[in-house]
């Protein structure tokens, strides 16, 4: 990939910077934006605002069709705007879930309709999505699924349970599978919906977690009734559409999260320069030095990573595979950034948010409980190695 920029781009870059100076909320604290992963509960609002701002200015969904309230451009721009966000380390958008999975998958899949209908509301944040794919005994083999989908007329009803389904309390949509032919090979009989979460049937109960936060969900649908207007990709091709929706959530954790990781790892040196070992900042320290420069250069060979990826779809193909080797880069070199965190802070590390005396509030301690997640969502990492030794490197199947 050539990462040199046409004078287009570059006028690309400066047009983003200067908004960002001009725009960035002044009540954005680094309290706020330390975590790289979904937003907290007390952000949604406030995100929810950022989104739309940065939906009107043309920052969100560069390479989405104008028709669908895109600007039709390619994934270099959306490379740039991305490395913008993190030097002005500006908020990330509330709808992550709609921006990275759902609404790339209905542009590749959905009807004129379904774009029409979906597509600009995700950008503007005015419809949050989740997504409902993992059950309680449907998680690393999601063929076994068990929510069934049955055909009533013009309608499926739905009656099954998902579960660690983020931001499903405050969505309004959901990617959701189920199967519809029970008697068909288990990867072949299933079908993916756009679920309204607003319909009967459906509940939505919070799960709270190691960090105090009720962010996962389990959500149960009760004989919902989904018109079949709602199908995305066709009857009984929910794997297909669902592989693509989940290349596209690879794809995003490993580039798209680089943005937040470089934003955090920029956090952690601040946080070395201000506290001391021996009278002196941390940073002077040879082996803390050491262990800071190791976690840019991982954070950067992520970048280029993600650059590879950008690479294939520059060339019309769907994200492959490859990305599951950056979703591992990001879990890995974000769970080290927040262990170091805590090594930085000493004796410090067992204040949590509420103390007098806690470093920043708390910030970290929060941050890296939340960490833990990472190897998990998304795909665990054990999946993500399967997939790689066997689509990638050839492997036979374990």
């Amino acid at each position: 990939m050539d990462l040199s920029l046409t004078s287009e781009q570059e006028a690309l870059r400066a047009e983003v910077r200067a908004w960002l100076q001009a725009n960035m909320p002044r009540e954005w604290t680094r309290r706020v934006m330390a975590s790289s992963d979904v937003p907290r509960p007390e952000a949604y609002d406030f995100l929810r605002t950022w989104q739309r701002q940065m939906y009107e200015a043309g920052w969100i969904g560069l390479t989405w069709p104008r028709e669908y309230g895109g600007r039709g451009l390619s994934f270099v721009e959306e490379l740039v705007v991305h490395q913008e966000i993190a030097l002005a380390k500006a908020p990330p958008i509330l709808n992550i879930l709609g921006v990275g999975m759902a609404g790339p998958t209905i542009i590749a899949y959905g009807t004129d309709e379904q774009k029409r209908r979906y597509v600009s509301k995700i950008l503007s944040c005015e419809e949050i999505w989740c997504q409902g794919y993992s059950e309680p005994n449907s998680g690393s083999d999601l063929a076994s699924l068990q929510t069934r989908a049955v055909k009533d007329g013009e309608y499926w009803v739905i009656n099954g349970q998902k579960v660690w389904t983020s931001l499903a309390h405050v969505a309004d949509f959901m990617m959701l599978l189920a199967r519809t032919d029970p008697n068909a090979p288990k990867h072949k009989g299933i079908t993916y919906f756009l679920l309204d979460m607003r319909l009967p049937g459906v509940t939505v109960k919070p799960l709270r977690q190691l960090t105090g936060d009720a962010e996962f969900n389990e959500v149960f649908l009760d004989n919902v009734r989904v018109h079949g207007s709602q199908v995305l990709g066709g009857v009984d091709n929910g794997w297909a559409v669902g592989l693509t929706t989940l290349m596209y959530e690879r794809l995003a954790l490993g580039f798209g999260l680089q943005v937040r990781l470089r934003i955090t790892l920029d956090g952690l040196v601040e946080l070395a320069r201000k506290m001391e070992k021996n009278g002196r900042a941390l940073t002077h320290d040879p082996v803390m030095r050491q262990k800071l420069a190791q976690l840019w250069i991982d954070t950067e060979a992520l970048k280029y990573t993600g650059a590879r990826g950008i690479t294939k779809l520059l060339r019309g193909q769907m994200p492959g595979p490859e990305a599951s080797a950056g979703k591992m880069i990001w879990v890995d070199t974000h769970q080290r950034i927040q262990e170091l965190a805590m090594e930085i802070e000493g004796p410090y590390a067992q204040l949590t948010p509420g103390s007098d005396w806690a470093v920043d509030g708390g910030m970290w301690q929060y941050t890296f409980l939340r960490s833990r997640a990472n190897s998990i969502e998304g795909g665990t990492t054990e999946i993500q190695k399967n997939i790689i030794g066997e689509r990638v490197l050839g492997l036979p199947k374990d």
